[in-house]
């Protein structure tokens, strides 16, 4: 599997998408200073995504190499459930197509502090995980998170975006950027839609 694929799940979730750019290095790095009066409290900000979803995955094969775009796509599911009372989560993925299979994990974490999720993922493949991204949620449940990574030997950086779509349907977007935020790729999208329990 690709660094992309296995960056790109992150969080697929389930995909949750990095260090925040604006924040403070202190803050970035699990400081635990007091929160800004500013910063509302997202600790519940997964809540709505505990559960079972059918997930459709489109992965680019050759981020930031310039070429014509390569997308391959995926389809299984995505199984969000609650660790510790709610304070962290984990979304397990497992999607395929004919040629082969994306299966891996996703820690998100909650820093109550910094008031900030740190989205870890790693593949059952690799088994290791990628450098987290960080970020959190606007309040109307849009989350945005930023970090950074490798990709062939160089740094670069990464975003990645939640946006819910309806109450039973949600939207993953990553990209990568390799000009210190100029211009961004999207290379991973994933599209979530609430199974029946």
């Amino acid at each position: 599997m690709t660094v992309a694929a296995r960056r790109a799940w992150l969080v697929a979730a389930s995909l949750a998408g990095v260090i925040a750019l604006a924040a403070p290095a202190a803050t970035l790095q699990g400081s635990t200073a007091a929160p800004s009066a500013t910063l509302r409290d997202g600790q519940h900000d997964f809540d709505w995504e505990i559960g079972n979803w059918a997930t459709h995955v489109r992965v680019l094969r050759n981020p930031l190499s310039g070429a014509a775009p390569d997308w391959a796509e995926f389809r299984g599911t995505s199984l969000v459930k609650p660790i510790l009372g709610g304070r962290a989560n984990s979304v397990e993925l497992s999607v395929k197509n004919d040629k082969g299979a994306i299966e891996g994990i996703s820690l998100r974490l909650y820093n109550p502090q910094a008031r900030q999720w740190s989205l870890n993922y790693a593949t059952i493949r690799g088994g290791v995980l990628t450098a987290p991204v960080y970020g959190s949620f606007d309040g109307k449940g849009r989350g945005q998170f930023h970090g950074q990574d490798m990709l062939d030997g160089r740094a670069i950086m990464v975003r990645f975006v939640i946006s819910p779509v309806s109450p039973n349907e949600a939207r993953f977007e990553q990209y990568y950027s390799a000009d210190g935020g100029g211009n961004w790729e999207l290379n991973w999208v994933a599209v979530d839609t609430r199974l029946p329990n």
